[in-house]
């Protein structure tokens, strides 16, 4: 266990901790058709946002609207969220409950490399779904993974965010973590998915499933992959991790080499966990660090490696942690991921 000392910070609300507790293979396609569910209008993209690159002061329906995204703009923010027609990029924190340090910086950088890659013809999203499937069952169009390329060959993680079950945090919990291993080389999926624990961890099952199917057309090594997710995306990791693929839905495949876990209060053990990284704040008042450290020393108990990094005073939902004590976390948890790699 590393501890590292910093400024005290006020615990995250009784509401806040009431909430969480109350919540509990497609071909690759074009980019995936789905239907809008945010609030609002449809309009059109302004002539300032599609002559330039976004800013703080962008529209976050510019964003959706911008036809470089068409078909899954809407998917890029949370589509459990009601979204105002004048909300500006640097307001999107505001909509992210549970979540702390928002970085404004952060969700300009991801929405000009996403509309970026996508001018340069390169595919940033992936249905998981057929369309039959999401004909069957519509919220199935609320899911799909967008990809963060790193060098082609290289390994591949996937990332799922949190949102108590009730939304997905991506521009906080996902997309951050994927930019920077992709800036690293690595290849990075952060997944959408439905509302629900069980029906999140379905998707995250045939996020993994498609990837394998999919991996010499994607250019991506899935041999010795990782999951990673934050808070509810941490448990989704760590139940695939455990239980596999199959327990989900899906054909077997193998296991994570490593499961990245951030800020959740997961206590089950269940003898058949991958190796385990894990970071947690001692002021989150959602995800206590004792429990989340207990479970990581029954892990290490089994012989399995397993770490973790607990950071004095800080709360629930911190992310990537920049400007904190945390910032630097990502590098930690890659080491551990490449020494599994590498064993």
């Amino acid at each position: 266990m590393i501890r590292r000392e910093g400024k005290e910070y006020a615990k995250m609300s009784c509401f806040i901790i009431l909430m969480l507790l109350l919540v509990g293979g497609g071909s690759v396609t074009a980019q995936g058709q789905a239907d809008r569910s945010i609030s609002g209008t449809a309009g059109n993209v302004s002539q300032e946002a599609a002559a330039m690159g976004f800013t703080q002061e962008s529209l976050v329906w510019d964003v959706i609207d911008d036809p470089s995204f068409d078909g899954f703009g809407r998917l890029i923010f949370p589509v459990d969220r009601s979204i105002d027609r004048q909300m500006r990029l640097v307001e999107v924190g505001s909509i992210l409950t549970w979540y702390t340090y928002v970085s404004a910086d952060r969700t300009v950088e991801i929405v000009n490399y996403l509309r970026t890659s996508a001018r340069a013809g390169q595919q940033v999203f992936y249905a998981i779904y057929s369309e039959t499937e999401k004909a069957a069952d519509p919220a199935k169009k609320n899911t799909g993974l967008f990809f963060f390329r790193g060098k082609p060959g290289q390994k591949a993680a996937i990332l799922s965010a949190g949102g108590g079950f009730a939304y997905v945090g991506a521009m906080h919990d996902s997309f951050p973590h994927a930019l920077e291993l992709s800036k690293r080389g690595y290849n990075a999926f952060a997944l959408i998915y439905r509302p629900g624990a069980n029906t999140a961890s379905e998707d995250l099952a045939r996020a993994i499933a498609f990837i394998h199917e999919h991996a010499s057309e994607l250019e991506v090594d899935i041999e010795g992959y990782s999951l990673w997710g934050g808070s509810a995306g941490a448990r989704m990791a760590a139940w695939l991790g455990s239980y596999g693929t199959t327990a989900f839905g899906e054909s077997e495949y193998p296991k994570p080499k490593a499961v990245i876990m951030q800020y959740t209060g997961l206590t089950e053990v269940t003898g058949n966990e991958p190796p385990t990284y894990a970071c947690v704040g001692t002021s989150d008042g959602i995800a206590s660090y004792r429990t989340m450290e207990n479970r990581i020393n029954r892990i290490k108990a089994q012989g399995t490696d397993a770490e973790i990094d607990i950071f004095e005073g800080l709360p629930h939902g911190f992310g990537l942690g920049e400007g904190t004590i945390a910032e630097g976390w990502i590098d930690n948890a890659i080491k551990f991921w490449e020494n599994q790699v590498n064993r």
